[in-house]
Formats: C-alpha cells, structure tokens, sequence
C-alpha cells in the first residue's frame, strides 16, 4: 500500500511571513540638515552682499571726505520643482487578507513617501542642474546645490583623481579665508574609506584602550581652519565632495507634501504624493566644494 505523504495532500495551509524585508536606505542626510523656509512663488529670489577688503586707511588731517566707490548687492534666484508620486489600488487588493500588510494602499503610501524624498535628496545633492524656468510643456528644475557655491577646488590635474586630505585643506583654508565656517564634510561612501585611511599618516598617533573593538573610522575631522563632521550621503555626486555650513542653506517649500485622493474613475482609488520645493544658499560665496573626484 502506497504511503499517502504531503505530496499527495490537498488543502495544505501556507505559511508566508508576516513580515516584508526591505533594506533600500531611507536616509537623506542633505535634506535633514537642511531647515525649511516658506516662498510664495514659483520664482524666488535673495540678495547677498560683501565688504571691501581690507586697506590702509589714513588720512590727512584737515583733508577733505573722500567718497568710496559703492558696489550693488548681488540678486541670487533659484525656481520651485514638483515632486510626484502617483499610484492605484483596485478596491479588491484593499479588500483581500494578505501577509505583511494591513490594507495594501497604506503600504504603497509608506512606499512612496520614502521614495519621493529620495527623489528630493537627489535633486539636492545628486545631480548637477542649473535652474529651468519651465513653460507648459517641459517642466520647471530647481537649480542643485553644487551650482550655488562658487569656490571649488579641483581633486587633481586628471580628470578625476581620489580625495586627499591635502586637498581637504586646501578647501578648508580657502572656505576660512572668505568667512565661511564650514561644520561638515559630506562625502560618497567610498570617500569614508579614504577619509578613515587619514589616519595612517605619519606622525599620528591612535589612543587604544583596553578593549576588544577595533575602530576604523573619523566621525569628526579637526583641522587647523575648523572642525568637520563627516556625513555619508548615498545620493550624493560621486565627483564631489561638500564642505558645508548647514545654516546657509534652506529647503524652500512652496507646497509641502500632500497626499490627494484622485477623482474616481472605475473599481480603484488613485492617489497623488505632491511636493513643490526647492533649495536655496544664502551667500554662494560660502561653503566649498572638492570636484573631479574619482
């Protein structure tokens, strides 16, 4: 007599986890430390300004006033970007028990949240975009955060060479020089690797207690022209790397994020995730920049 096993069986219940692996980062480190300021416009515009340099100054007794040649403030404009993110649930994907999730559009919102913000990180700090204007039929850009800082230094005479902490000082010493008071040093992940080797330069010493972990890494740079906080950004430029003082910069929100439930068209619901945002520095003569990075 054959033996009956679970091959032959019918009805066999499942067993699928509750629980839906997903290890895509969420972070957005540009983003985060930026703070939000409110426009108006799609267009909008600040003004920044500088003192003369420093000169000798005396002057005869008795003399004469001599006026000093004026010089205008400089307009600096950048324009708002639509972020979207649109998607539709049959009522019946809603409607039917599944594992992992509750109702399957709340989970496709989470989804695309995260998303969206990504998207925004990336038109921060990933792309390098001038501002497009917009016009009916091709849709406006706000100008990325590398076309707002004015001092550069190039990472060599190649066309792309590795970061090295001579050239971190020299970006430092011209950031210093003009005023600017950088606290961090965002870099691409695989920068962090070159930035941890600074130290097995020679002279250095490392304080090892007594313990088991070995550490590998520099959180916080301290250099003659400042201290830097390192942060790794995933969608950053991977020719550049920012020296950066967060209070000049600011998110520039004209819409915040909102959700809206689309006209209803058949046996679905369509949701639309809409931002319209943008970036704004307040003086591009601040912060610096290390480009042609490998």
């Amino acid at each position: 007599m054959a033996t009956y096993t679970t091959y032959n069986q019918v009805g066999k219940a499942e067993d699928v986890s509750d629980i839906i692996t997903d290890i895509t980062p969420t972070d957005t480190p540009m983003s985060t430390l930026m703070k939000s300021e409110k426009t108006h416009a799609r267009v909008f515009e600040w003004q920044e300004d500088s003192l003369a340099n420093a000169a000798v100054n005396a002057a005869i007794e008795g003399a004469d006033a001599s006026m000093a040649t004026l010089s205008p403030t400089t307009m600096r404009s950048n324009v708002t970007q639509i972020l979207t993110k649109a998607f539709q649930i049959s009522a019946t994907a809603d409607a039917i028990k599944t594992y992992g999730r509750a109702k399957e559009t709340a989970y496709q919102m989470g989804k695309a949240l995260k998303e969206i913000k990504r998207d925004q990180e990336r038109a921060f700090v990933g792309v390098s975009q001038a501002a497009v204007t917009g016009s009916a039929s091709a849709a406006r850009k706000m100008a990325s955060i590398d076309q707002m800082i004015t001092n550069s230094t190039d990472a060599g005479s190649n066309a792309t060479d590795p970061l090295t902490e001579a050239k971190l000082l020299v970006a430092g010493q011209d950031a210093f020089e003009k005023g600017s008071d950088p606290s961090v040093l965002m870099v691409k992940p695989a920068d962090g690797l070159i930035i941890a080797g600074f130290t097995a330069a020679s002279g250095r010493n490392r304080e090892f207690a007594s313990t088991k972990t070995l550490v590998n890494v520099i959180d916080l740079y301290v250099g003659p022209f400042g201290e830097y906080k390192v942060v790794l950004n995933r969608h950053q430029l991977t020719t550049h790397a920012f020296l950066i003082d967060p209070s000049m910069f600011k998110q520039v929100v004209l819409r915040p994020y909102t959700r809206t439930l689309l006209a209803k068209n058949g046996d679905s619901d369509r949701h639309q995730i809409v931002a319209e945002i943008s970036c704004k520095h307040s003086s591009f003569a601040d912060s610096h920049m290390i480009t042609g990075l490998s």
